[in-house]
Parts: C-alpha cells; sequence; structure tokens
C-alpha cells in the first residue's frame, strides 16, 4: 500500500478536503441552525459529519483501493435551510436525520429501495433540488442590498476569481468574508476570547424525536436528494474515470456513517459528486491504480478539520448572518445551474417540473410539512396526468 503514496495524490488530496470544507461548510451550518440547531450543536453537527465522512474515505478508499471520495450532502444543507423548524425541533431534525441515514443504509441492502430511487423522474428531483437551492441563492444579491460595503467584495472575490479558476472562486469569496468580518464589522469585547475558548472541540448529544412531520419534510426529501444529488452521480463519476464499482456496499457504507454522526447533530454523508473528479481523475496521479492515496490524505484532513469545527462556527457567528449566506449561496449557483438546465431539458417532462420547481421554491408548508415533499408530489402528479391522457389519445 505504501508503495503506491505519491506527492501528487498528497497535493491533490489536501487540495480536495480544503476545496470541500471550506467551499460548503456554510452551507451546512446555515441548514443546522435554520431547522432548530444552537450554535454549539451546529458546530457539533460539523464536527460530527467531518470526522464520519473522514472515517468513511479512509476505510473505503484502503479497502476498495478505489478513490471513493466522500463528502455531507451540500443539498441536504440547503434543503435544511429552505424548510425551517419542525414540530419537536432540533430533536426532530436529528431524528429524521437517523431515520434518512437508514434509509440510505436500507437503499444499498435492499436493491427494490434502490431501484425505487433511481427510477424518480430526473426531471423531478432536479426541479425540487434547484427549488430548494434557489432560496440561497438569492443571499449575495439580498447581502449587497444589506450593506454594499461588505456584501460587494465577497461577490466580486468570487466573479474575479472564478473567472480565471473555478475550483478557487468559493474560496476566495471565503477568504473575502475573512476580510470584511475583521476590518468592516465591529466586533463586541470579549467576542475573540469566545472564539480561543471554541478550539476545544465539544461535542453535543441530541436525544432524538421521531415524529410524523420531520419524517416527510426533513427525512424523507433529505433521502431524496442526498442519493440523487450526490450518491448517484457520484457513481457516475467513478465510472467515468474508469472505475467500476459495486453501487449497493458504498451506498450502505455511506449510510452507516450517517448513522454514526446523527446523534451529534450531522445530517448525512455521502459520496462526492463535484470534489470526487478531484481524487478520481489524473490530476490524482497519472497511474489510476494509485489515486485512491488521493482519497486517503483527503479523509485525514477531514479528520483534522473536524475539531476545529467549533471555532469556525464562532468566528463566523461574529459576522451579520447574511453574509455567510451569500458564501453558501455562490457556492450553490453552479449547482442550482446544473438542477435547473436537467430539470427543463425534456420538453415532454417541462410542465411537471416547473410545477415541481415552483412549489418546493414557494418555501409553503401544508399540515407542518415543507414545500420539497408537496413540489415533488405536486409534480409527480402532473407528469402522470400528462402520461395517462397521451395514452387515452393514442
Amino acid at each position: 500500500m505504501l508503495k503506491d503514496f505519491s506527492v501528487q495524490a498528497l497535493f491533490m488530496g489536501v487540495l480536495t478536503a480544503f476545496v470541500g470544507f471550506a467551499s460548503s461548510f456554510a452551507v451546512v451550518l446555515h441548514g443546522l441552525q435554520a431547522v432548530g440547531a444552537t450554535e454549539a450543536q451546529a458546530a457539533s453537527g460539523l464536527m460530527a459529519l467531518s470526522i464520519s465522512l473522514g472515517l468513511c474515505a479512509i476505510v473505503l478508499s484502503a479497502t476498495t483501493r478505489l478513490p471513493v471520495s466522500m463528502a455531507w450532502s451540500t443539498p441536504g444543507g440547503a434543503l435544511l435551510a429552505s424548510t425551517g423548524v419542525v414540530e419537536g425541533g432540533f430533536n426532530a431534525a436529528v431524528g429524521a436525520f437517523i431515520v434518512c441515514a437508514l434509509l440510505i443504509v436500507i437503499a444499498g441492502l435492499f436493491k427494490p429501495l434502490g431501484r425505487a430511487v433511481a427510477a424518480i423522474p430526473a426531471p423531478l428531483a432536479n426541479a425540487m433540488l434547484a427549488g430548494v437551492l434557489i432560496g440561497l441563492c438569492f443571499a449575495p444579491v439580498k447581502a449587497i442590498g444589506f450593506n454594499p460595503l461588505l456584501g460587494l467584495p465577497i461577490v466580486l472575490a468570487w466573479i474575479v476569481v472564478g473567472a480565471f479558476k473555478r475550483l478557487w472562486a468559493v474560496p476566495a469569496a471565503l477568504a473575502a468574508f475573512v476580510l470584511v468580518v475583521v476590518v468592516g464589522v465591529d466586533v463586541p469585547v470579549g467576542a475573540l476570547a469566545t472564539v480561543k475558548q471554541s478550539l476545544v472541540p465539544t461535542v453535543e448529544f441530541v436525544m432524538p424525536v421521531f415524529n410524523l412531520p420531520a419524517f416527510i419534510s426533513i427525512a424523507l426529501p433529505l433521502f431524496i436528494v442526498t442519493m440523487a444529488s450526490q450518491n448517484i452521480p457520484g457513481i457516475a463519476v467513478m465510472k467515468v474515470n474508469g472505475y467500476q464499482t459495486r453501487p449497493g456496499p458504498l451506498f450502505a457504507s455511506t449510510g452507516f456513517f450517517s448513522l454514526l454522526s446523527a446523534p451529534f447533530g450531522g445530517h448525512a454523508v455521502n459520496l462526492a459528486a463535484i470534489t470526487a473528479a478531484m481524487c478520481a481523475g489524473p490530476d490524482a496521479h497519472p497511474d489510476p491504480k494509485r489515486r485512491y492515496w488521493a482519497v486517503l490524505v483527503c479523509g485525514i484532513c477531514y479528520l483534522i478539520l473536524g475539531p476545529l469545527a467549533g471555532a469556525v462556527t464562532a468566528s463566523v457567528a461574529l459576522a451579520p448572518p447574511i453574509l455567510i449566506q451569500a458564501v453558501a449561496g455562490l457556492a450553490l449557483v453552479g449547482a442550482f445551474s446544473g438542477s435547473a438546465m436537467a430539470a427543463f431539458q425534456a420538453p415532454e417532462s417541462r410542465e411537471a417540473a416547473a410545477i415541481t420547481f415552483l412549489v418546493t421554491a414557494s418555501g409553503v408548508s401544508f399540515g407542518g410539512i415543507s414545500g420539497a415533499f408537496w413540489g415533488l408530489l405536486a409534480g409527480g402528479l402532473m407528469m402522470a396526468l400528462s402520461r395517462f391522457v397521451q395514452l387515452r389519445k393514442k
């Protein structure tokens, strides 16, 4: 195994961990706090996710000798942000995280469930995801409206750096956010001492509560989004780079590690979709058989980054919330454009996708159940009706 190590894989693994963490931790923090987590609970959730996905990446890449990259569910974090607090508060959200993890395990072990998820029409799944993401994607514009001197530097850093190197666009926006906080935000007396105290990692166990509104509003949409936008594309990225894998065991593994992080506030661990290409591609090493070391290094980096989650969360709390939401929104622009394009690509399903998108994006909940579920249901009914009418005409 050591003979496969290379400096090139080392560099790519460190880079992947930095990009993965820096580009999306804001989405996770905002999502956890939106469903009722306190600052300490959100930090605990971020730490639990970092450690779980790091361990999962190390275990899978070491046992399979394949570059099986892991990530937390960034679209899932955006889903939580659009859902808001459900009946039972964060305890109910944690219960939903546990149910979602169990569903992912079952999808990996029980093939009919995995096939059922894969059978969800891609236009509807993408439309639901686009509807979930659009709210956060408005945040950069709102940040400029809130205070141009604070919001504009973040957006400009993302635009300018992204024009030259798309991979560094979100880290550049994050760096601009830090600069804006240091220069333009009045930090309360004693706040820096709080940040220093947060360097000591704290683990917050959350007693789960299980109820129907949380199951329908969080667990089911989170399961669908995680499978459709992360796990299934993650397998596709592996195949594009020449790696043939058995999806079931990989899905079950991500569900197991999600289950470990859930009681401490982590929402979902899954296969990486975007950063997976970094470790599975030739930039990690010319020899495909040696690229798994990039994932091993990435996993180790996440284990190191995990205990720093408290300090990261405390530092973010020093700034107006709209600024970190702006960074999160910029991180999701690519995901939104990709899902929107995929949703409306096929003319025959365009109307059903539009209904799914609009109901989801409205943010309206009925009976305590979020718009993401109702959007998928409404779009599915519209698609079924259209197909029924077409069959009747034949």
